[in-house]
């Protein structure tokens, strides 16, 4: 019983590393988790893999991101988020590169697993 309850804390133990290894960590400098733009873009998994219009709890999740991306090191721990999350789902490129304008947010990069998000090292402030 207790080599089974040994086994099972080491394989817990495995799989946190193995999960860690690979997921973006946020920048040191970063305010925002890989862990929160997951949770805030999860209702917009049915639209980025099959179309149609995004739901308003989805457009509420992409408004919430781009409202905690404040500095340069929260767009691009956001950006490389989003680029490791749609490299490892199901997402169709075309309906994450509309997301943002589908929803009507201000996004200053495509939202793609190919993209450079170390190019974007300036966070454009718009006054209504």
């Amino acid at each position: 019983m207790a080599s089974l309850r040994v086994t099972c804390v080491v394989a817990v133990i495995y799989m946190i590393v193995a999960m860690s290894a690979h997921a973006p960590m946020a920048t040191p400098s970063s305010s925002i988790s890989c862990g929160t733009v997951a949770k805030y873009i999860s209702p917009c998994y049915s639209y980025l893999s099959s179309g149609g219009t995004p739901s308003s709890s989805c457009c509420s999740g992409v408004k919430s991101i781009s409202n905690e991306d404040k500095t340069t090191a929260d767009v691009q721990a956001t950006c490389n988020c989003l680029k490791y999350l749609a490299g490892q789902t199901s997402v169709n490129a075309n309906y994450a590169a509309s997301l943002p304008s589908e929803c009507k947010v201000y996004v200053p990069y495509k939202i793609s697993n190919s993209t450079d998000c170390d190019k974007y090292v300036e966070i454009n402030v718009f006054i209504s």
